[in-house]
């Protein structure tokens, strides 16, 4: 009889944990209306011009996509001003996580370095692949020491992941700082590859300046040993058609188009993203909802008594006040119909992460915790 003999990397894998959906709260608590504020989505959808592309393409879906979807990977080059041969797209920046990983790092014989708590996908995938995961806590302010991150590594290292803004407390270090670390890391490390994941970039405050000053990217600074991730998940809307892609040394990138599965970005993503990019009017109105919205959830949650961490990303991380349980905060929560992430996936059991809604959902948000901060005192 067949015994399932897996891998012992997987007997003992923690799996990824997704925020809750809509439906399953709705049947769990006989509810007919549910705001979703946990997982970092669109507060407004889908581009308009976006729906229109999938709905001209969706005849067309018995045809596979372009090999190697190169009107995407054009498009990206022109919109972020670099070689279109440096970019490789996939089915979320996480397919890129692992092949990078399936890429450079030989089972049993590697290492990773990353941050704790940081993006689980990062260990995950590490764990998976059979390589050692090696973790640096972050300050107790939830910013970076990355002269800590860097005597992780060692000649067996060949990734080390930085998310900027940082998921789940949205700090975003200065941009020279994520320079020096790469410099460093050259240094010391030339057989490293420094992975900045930006998908949080987008948010950071006052447009193209702030972006410039924080991100490697929108400053133009590419060195050799960087690879830079990005998605289409949360300022462009997409997150459920799963469209992420990476700007990568060129030589790395064949070798991830080698190694990647074929057509995995489909075609009706490849038409949404290349449609996305169109819709300027939605994007700026997107990111002036989100920073708007960061302001006043900030503002309120630290005038109702929580400590509340500064956040350049779509989402806020918060604590209750002395006294108020997290777990019972999110039960209450959802019982009044509304969605947050607890973070006890990141180890981190007293704190709370909302993701930025439109207005009339912030607002609901806030009043619902001051009802149950009002009934928990």
């Amino acid at each position: 009889m067949y015994t399932s003999p897996v891998r012992e990397a997987i007997l003992g894998l923690k799996a990824y944990v997704p925020g809750k959906s809509i439906a399953e709260i709705k049947e769990k608590y006989g509810l007919t209306q549910v705001i979703k504020m946990a997982s970092n989505e669109n507060p407004l959808g889908t581009s308009p011009l976006v729906c229109e592309a999938v709905q001209r393409a969706a005849a067309s879906s018995f045809r596979y996509p372009q090999g190697g979807n190169p009107r995407l990977t054009a498009a990206l080059g022109r919109w972020h001003k670099v070689a279109p041969e440096r970019i490789v797209v996939g089915n979320g920046s996480d397919e890129i996580i692992d092949l990078l990983l399936r890429v450079l790092l030989v089972p049993g014989k590697h290492s990773l370095a990353c941050f704790s708590p940081c993006f689980s996908i990062y260990p995950i995938q590490g764990h998976i692949c059979g390589v050692e995961v090696r973790r640096q806590p972050l300050r107790e302010d939830f910013s970076f020491d990355f002269e800590a991150l860097l005597s992780l590594v060692d000649d067996s290292t060949r990734l080390v992941f930085v998310t900027t803004p940082d998921n789940p407390s949205g700090y975003c270090p200065p941009r020279a700082e994520v320079e020096h670390l790469a410099a460093e890391l050259a240094r010391r490390a030339p057989d490293c590859l420094l992975v900045v994941d930006e998908a949080y970039m987008d948010f950071v405050e006052d447009g193209e300046a702030d972006e410039r000053q924080s991100s490697l990217l929108a400053g133009g600074c590419l060195p050799d040993n960087v690879a830079i991730l990005r998605t289409f998940s949360k300022s462009w809307g997409l997150a459920g058609l799963r469209l992420g892609y990476a700007v990568l040394p060129e030589a790395l990138a064949q070798y991830c188009w080698r190694a990647r599965l074929p057509f995995s970005v489909n075609l009706l993503a490849e038409e949404a993203g290349l449609a996305a990019l169109e819709d300027m009017a939605f994007r700026e109105a997107t990111l002036r909802t989100v920073r708007e919205g960061r302001q006043y959830l900030s503002r309120e949650l630290a005038a109702a008594g929580c400590t509340v961490w500064p956040s350049a990303a779509n989402f806020v991380m918060f604590r209750l006040p002395e006294g108020a349980e997290a777990s019972a905060c999110v039960d209450a929560l959802l019982r009044g119909g509304l969605i947050i992430r607890p973070l006890n996936s990141y180890d981190l059991p007293q704190h709370l992460r909302v993701s930025v809604g439109t207005p009339e959902e912030n607002a609901r948000f806030i009043s619902l915790l001051r009802d149950f901060l009002g009934e928990s005192r």
